[in-house]
């Protein structure tokens, strides 16, 4: 296993298996939807071949091959090498000091950002990032402007582990989030996200609705 991953890493980092370096593979597989194993071998050593002479290139399908695969050889003994030997223990301990800190916390806030595009484009309002005493005080990231009296929103990122435990945060949460409503005259949603498919969704969607409604309900009073 340690030897197909640094196989497969190099040939990919290098493109050894794009389509200008072995051609169409996955088109001329399909092109000749083989039973055998052998079918498949000898019809792809013939588009080879013609991808070959179209690149004015003189070697034979199985030259080829074996070229590519010693130019691998080569990155992996001389070039991976020698990048290996630069690697220092502390080139290590700042990588994984930036893997759970920095690129953690990066991810968090583009999750955010991408969940608070799509409310703001669902609902046609302007959402606005809350100020950070509102964040202390209301555990609010966001709000939305009604004549004078403001709508709370709370994005919690969360697994698909975690979502049983949704009611829990609601419930931790729902002090500091009446006591925004009896200050600032609207409700707190709690936006919960969840990545899909390495899509960032709304995990309740149902909460685009209920805030449309807490919209119009201000809009009607005063």
């Amino acid at each position: 296993m340690p030897k197909e991953w640094i196989l497969n890493m190099a040939t990919n980092r290098w493109g050894l298996n794009k389509k200008n370096s072995v051609g169409p593979a996955s088109q001329w597989i399909r092109e000749c939807a083989p039973k055998t194993v052998e079918e498949w071998e000898n019809f792809y050593y013939r588009k080879l071949e013609e991808f070959l002479k179209s690149k004015g290139m003189g070697l034979s399908p199985r030259e080829y091959i074996q070229d590519l695969g010693r130019k691998l050889y080569v990155k992996i003994t001389e070039v991976i090498q020698a990048e290996i030997e630069e690697v220092t223990e502390e080139d290590c301990i700042q990588y994984i000091y930036n893997l759970v800190i920095n690129r953690t916390y990066d991810g968090y806030l583009t999750e955010i950002k991408t969940i608070y595009g799509k409310l703001q484009r669902d609902l046609g309002v302007e959402i606005k990032p809350a100020p950070d005493e509102w964040d202390r005080l209301y555990n609010v990231d966001f709000y939305i402007q009604v004549k004078d009296r403001y709508i709370g929103l709370q994005i919690k990122p969360i697994t698909y582990e975690q979502t049983p435990e949704i009611y829990r945060w609601k419930e931790w949460l729902s002090k500091t989030h009446e006591k925004f409503e009896k200050e600032h005259g609207g409700k707190v949603f709690i936006i919960f996200s969840i990545k899909k498919d390495n899509r960032k969704e709304i995990f309740n969607p149902e909460v685009v609705e209920e805030i449309r409604k807490e919209i119009r309900r201000l809009e009607k009073e005063r």
